[in-house]
């Protein structure tokens, strides 16, 4: 990408994310960025150049080097005033002092144990979600896919804008859209729910 065209996106990405925030309860970044070994192996490069007030969760899949990784995003993120996340790892969000964990579809209810602990607990809902559940639970907010075609291995259907846009205010919490998520199809969907992307945001990267 040129740095013309990164700028332009970048740009975008901004704006995206301040038409989402106007909707969030206070406390919510507007976008998240979703690490990935595969998709975004240096995700330190990213995080570097994200936006004051974004959030970030690390999915390290259970590799070696999680703590080490997990200690440095959380530095960029403390300087940068970025919300780190941890995915499906309470007891490591613990350690390190980050700010929350987020919780895969099948681990949701563990959220209840945590309830408290952290300042932000996020889970993953997807298509037939069962709402009376996701009422129960001790998260915050629900990142819910799939909205646009997706390069995820996980990813379903996509719905997209329209269906999403009209099943979001339906959820019993606010709601972030995850899947296909990027600088040229965010604004559409911004005023309906945060932003959550993996490639989506790479557009922040730091070379």
């Amino acid at each position: 990408m040129s740095e013309k065209a990164q700028d332009r996106s970048r740009r975008k990405a901004r704006m995206a994310a301040r038409v989402a925030a106007r909707h969030l309860p206070e406390g919510l970044p507007p976008a998240f960025f979703l690490t990935d070994p595969a998709r975004t192996p240096c995700p330190e490069r990213v995080v570097a150049g994200l936006p004051a007030g974004w959030g970030v969760i690390y999915r390290h899949f259970g590799a070696d080097d999680r703590e080490e990784v997990a200690r440095r995003l959380l530095k960029l993120c403390r300087r940068r005033k970025i919300t780190l996340l941890i995915g499906a790892d309470p007891e490591l969000a613990a350690k390190i002092g980050a700010d929350g964990v987020h919780w895969p579809e099948r681990m949701a209810g563990q959220s209840r144990k945590w309830r408290g602990r952290f300042k932000l607990q996020t889970v993953s809902g997807h298509s037939g979600y069962n709402r009376v559940l996701l009422r129960t639970l001790s998260v915050d907010a629900v990142l819910f896919s799939t909205v646009f075609a997706s390069n995820s291995v996980s990813s379903g259907h996509p719905m997209g804008a329209l269906k999403f846009r009209k099943l979001a205010p339906s959820l019993p919490k606010p709601v972030y859209a995850l899947g296909g998520i990027n600088t040229e199809n965010g604004l559409c969907i911004a005023d309906s729910a945060g932003l959550a992307a993996i490639e989506g945001w790479t557009c922040f990267e730091v070379r």
